[in-house]
């Protein structure tokens, strides 16, 4: 993380939980995926599949999500956090929320439990959106990387008042719709809106500093985001309204076309990168945007055709996890190693910068480790994949297995880092 500013940066205290309990959320994720194979591929509006999905998205993705954006609102809005209070009041609202929502659609409890579960989500949603909004208000710095990120904000906004309203709608039935309906729309506006443009407009800022590329053309990005919300937009009005599949395919086309701008954005990062080795983390994240043709490649058959003869098709699971464990999961592996190591060393090392010499922050985790686990969930999420694909449980256990051994080892890299103990020796002086 060199270059990133310390100035504004938050206490430690702030960050670290959501990537220690995020960690954790994955593991149990894995572990109930494992467990309940035999009903969500055989059942398609699964209960316990939408519990998985939540805990996944909220309690893996967006945990460790919310963490980094805290980190690195220094470098994207050159300002502090808003309040860092309301940062804790948030994590402990938002883990609770996670936990009773998850668990309300794991016992099917929609009318009860789901109801007042979903209360709490938006009003912890709420806090950190205000957190955010207040801290943009503040910002010093206006650029094409802090309109993604605060676009994404909005976007979360709106998946979460969906949200709120799909479990308003079981307990007061008042949408025209079929829940699935609305469902569909609260995933995409989740999906695309809030964790692609969060990952584009924090990738897009973070990956030419860690591989030291200055061919960097930030006006480029300005196509990418018009284009995605623009089709985003156009997605989620056409859905509500008419419902035209025409539609969906156009709109989903220029959702691509920002897609590929931005990739091929990256690209040329990538090849005029003056670090032209890299290490485990980069490349999970690398790894991460080619995995995103996969669901890319999939929704655009689906978007060619009526949503509803499809819904009951299994390749509407292969695009969830594609996106869940293909794009997010697998830059989120990654970026989890550029990210805490760093928090963790300025907590720790910073007073003694100069006096002492420090370990570096890659040292405090273990590379071996997360290389294997890199094999490993890349290897895992081939077979799942293929697994469902092909409707074949064996298989989609074994990858299972192997996603679970890869969360394991990072949950333990990432206790590692969490807990890592001062290691200092003098700085020898010159003869």
């Amino acid at each position: 993380m060199t270059g990133l500013q310390t100035a504004n940066a938050p206490s430690a205290s702030i960050v670290v939980p959501h990537f220690v309990t995020g960690s954790l959320a994955f593991v149990v994720a894995t572990i109930l995926l494992y467990f309940s194979v035999d009903e969500w591929m055989t059942l398609y509006f699964s209960p316990k599949l939408i519990a998985i999905t939540h805990i996944l998205v909220l309690g893996w993705g967006t945990m460790i999500a919310f963490g980094a954006l805290y980190q690195l609102i220094p470098v994207v809005y050159e300002t502090s956090l808003f309040s860092e209070n309301l940062a804790k009041i948030t994590f402990y609202s938002y883990t609770l929320s996670v936990i009773f929502l998850s668990y309300s659609f794991w016992v099917a409890s929609f009318s009860n439990l789901l109801f007042y579960s979903s209360l709490l989500m938006f009003f912890s949603l709420l806090l950190f959106i205000i957190n955010l909004t207040w801290t943009y208000r503040i910002r010093t710095k206006n650029n094409i990387q802090s309109r993604f990120i605060s676009t994404a904000i909005f976007w979360l906004a709106l998946t979460e008042i969906l949200g709120t309203l799909v479990a308003l709608n079981f307990k007061f039935p008042f949408l025209n719709n079929s829940h699935l309906h609305y469902l569909k729309i609260h995933a995409h506006v989740g999906l695309a809106g809030w964790f692609l443009l969060l990952i584009i407009g924090a990738s897009s800022l973070l990956i030419p500093m860690f591989v030291i590329s200055h061919q960097t053309n930030d006006s480029k990005l300005k196509f990418t985001y018009y284009a995605i919300n623009i089709g985003l937009i156009g997605l989620t009005v056409n859905w509500i309204l008419f419902n035209y599949s025409y539609l969906s395919l156009l709109f989903g086309l220029l959702i691509l076309a920002g897609i590929v701008n931005y990739l091929h954005y990256i690209f040329k990062i990538f090849k005029n990168r003056i670090r032209k080795t890299l290490d485990s983390a980069l490349k999970l994240t690398f790894t991460s945007l080619i995995l995103i043709f996969i669901p890319l490649l999939i929704s655009l058959v689906i978007l060619g055709k009526n949503w509803n003869d499809v819904l009951d098709s299994h390749w509407a699971l292969v695009y969830g996890f594609g996106i869940v464990f293909g794009l997010i999961s697998t830059i989120i592996l990654g970026q989890i190693y550029k990210t805490l190591p760093f928090i963790i060393w300025l907590k720790i090392y910073q007073p003694f910068v100069g006096k002492f010499k420090t370990p570096l922050p890659r040292e405090l985790y273990s590379e071996k480790i997360l290389k294997i686990q890199m094999y490993i969930y890349l290897t895992g999420f081939d077979i799942l994949l293929s697994g469902l694909i092909f409707k074949q449980i064996i298989i989609i256990q074994i990858g299972l297995i192997g996603i679970l051994v890869a969360a394991v080892l990072n949950l333990f890299n990432v206790l590692k880092i969490v807990f890592h103990k001062l290691v200092l020796r003098q700085v020898q002086q010159p003869n």
